[in-house]
């Protein structure tokens, strides 16, 4: 029997899709959510560091399965690699309701004025496509502002002397300083920084229904066992289902936005849970799917007067594609500045975020969430052996004298930094998959030298015996907080989507995520993703009565 037609079809339940599916349905609008992965379920996985979302040595806890999703990396050299999620070079997603806000380290920033208004802040950088966002904080910060309040906040902005205006505080107060925090934080007042509580989407107190986090020293790329983790999949989404307006389908692999003969969407073409073929037409479309999935779903939707793919006639779908190179430094103490309390990064600094000399943007600088075993054996002084007793004595005896502080730089943005998708790589259900290609802009590693290098020297304030940098900024970018490949702007021929995340041209198509994004920031962008979402969907809701979008 076919699939009721209904009014708006939402592809992929992370930060952005979630939140759309939520606000439509709350609004009246019929919605079906697909999402390719399953209900995420503590209790299905043991804490075990090797299938977490950080490190995926043996599977992954939370999707996408290896077997069925392998992807391509396109070398320097131009050679290629098929690769899949317990292999380099992939840039994972997570494929669960809820998508990354299930195992996501959860810090909860707003980007900054300047982050909207870059090229404009800067000027032009040679060889990049910096630009300013169509839309500015102040369009932005009511939706920043319900994020923080529906999905839940901690934090406390008057504390930041650089956090950008708000009108109202979040709702929840900061968590407290761990021990690596205290003793970093203290040392960079010495030298005259402004340490804070990191903002974080989690409950430092009980918050809707939902209890507090216990500070599990196994949070950051594990879901919660006490469900004080906040995420799509457990605010807005259930929300969205109580309606009774909303569907969640899972285990279904969305294959190609379709499109009539004037080039309005009329919904998608999907694979069941069974892998059945099937159809489900809308009114409207609103593509969440990530950065990398995303670009690939409007590739390859093709059509006559999409040859090249849905909101592609000026080539500017995938291209772009940014992340966030982490870069700081490391730094060993004489006695133990690890306390495994959890979450684990628990203190910020904005001060080299912006308005420094030769620096375009900047990032924030945190300690680091707990080091389990297996990624803090590659943490190791230059120079130290990676095996034998050497190896061994020195994880045993410094797992708790170590610490890292470090953050996202902001990149700048090219074209030749893309998502493509390969005809001749194919997923299990026979559809052309991510080929990946291209790499960061030049002055992306000299940034990062230079936040390194601040980094260093408050590890080296609170006494540390040996520090070392550990340097981001080189090769293709996209391996986490994955932005720009669909990106809004006013120009059609320069951009992917309007300012209201509406492809260019396509009245009843959406995009809903960090495809959004013009830059990247300097700061983890889920909270800006969620903004998004509810920014897409407020221009939407107060125009469907008017049948704008309707079929």
């Amino acid at each position: 029997m076919a699939n009721t037609h209904v009014n708006a079809i939402v592809v992929g339940a992370g930060a952005g899709g979630g939140v759309v599916a939520k606000e439509l349905a709350v609004h009246g609008l019929s919605v079906v959510l697909f999402e390719r992965g399953g209900w995420p379920d503590y209790d299905a996985h043991i804490n075990d560091e090797l299938i977490s979302q950080r490190t995926q040595v043996l599977g992954s806890a939370f999707g996408p399965d290896h077997r069925k999703h392998p992807r391509v990396s396109i070398q320097q050299d131009g050679s290629k690699q098929v690769v899949t999620p317990i292999s380099g070079d992939y840039g994972h997603i997570a494929a669960c309701v809820g998508s990354g806000t299930v195992s996501y380290g959860a810090m909860a920033w707003r980007f900054m004025p300047e982050d909207f208004k870059l090229k404009s802040t800067y000027g032009k950088v040679e060889g990049s496509t910096l630009d300013d966002w169509p839309v500015s904080y102040e369009d932005l910060e009511p939706f920043y502002e319900k994020a923080e309040w529906e999905i839940g906040v901690s934090g406390d902005d008057s504390q930041n002397p650089f956090a950008p205006p708000r009108k109202k505080p979040q709702p929840m107060p900061p968590f407290e300083y761990n021990r690596a925090g205290r003793i970093l934080a203290e040392a960079g007042s010495r030298l005259g920084l402004h340490p804070f509580p990191i903002p974080m989407l989690r409950n430092s107190v009980p918050y809707n229904g939902r209890p507090a986090c216990i500070r599990n020293r196994t949070c950051v790329g594990f879901a919660c066992p006490v469900d004080g983790k906040n995420g799509t999949h457990n605010t807005v989404i259930p929300t969205a289902m109580a309606t009774g307006n909303c569907e969640v389908r899972t285990h279904c692999q969305v294959a190609e936005v379709m499109s009539d003969a004037s080039g309005r969407v009329t919904g998608i073409k999907y694979f069941d849970g069974e892998d059945k073929g099937q159809i489900q037409t809308s009114d409207l479309v609103i593509v969440a799917a990530s950065a990398t999935e995303t670009a690939r779903l409007l590739l390859n939707s093709k059509s006559d007067l999409f040859p090249r793919g849905l909101g592609n006639n000026y080539d500017w779908v995938g291209r772009n594609l940014q992340g966030h190179a982490y870069t700081g430094a490391v730094g060993l103490y004489d006695f133990e500045i690890t306390d495994f309390a959890g979450p684990g990064a628990s203190f910020g600094m904005c001060d080299f975020n912006h308005h420094h000399d030769g620096i375009v943007g900047g990032g924030m600088l945190a300690n680091e969430f707990n080091p389990l075993p297996y990624l803090f054996s590659g943490v190791r002084p230059p120079g130290a052996k990676p095996w034998g007793r050497e190896h061994k004595d020195f994880q045993m005896k410094n797992i708790k004298r170590m610490a890292v502080l470090q953050g996202p730089i902001q990149e700048i943005p090219n074209f030749e930094a893309r998502v493509t998708v390969d005809p001749s790589v194919k997923d299990h259900w026979g559809i052309p998959v991510v080929a990946m290609s291209g790499s960061r802009h030049p002055i992306d590693y000299e940034h990062c030298k230079w936040l390194s290098s601040k980094a260093e020297m408050v590890l080296k304030e609170a006494g540390a015996v040996q520090t070392w940098q550990r340097v981001g900024g080189r090769g293709l970018s996209g391996g986490q907080h994955q932005a720009g490949t669909a990106r809004m702007g006013n120009d059609p021929q320069s951009s992917v989507c309007n300012r209201y995340g509406q492809v260019h041209g396509i009245d009843n198509l959406f995009v809903a995520d960090g495809s959004l994004c013009v830059t990247n920031g300097g700061f983890n962008p889920v909270l800006t993703i969620m903004a998004l979402g509810y920014w897409v969907s407020d221009y939407i809701t107060r125009n469907w009565n008017a049948s704008k979008f309707k079929s």
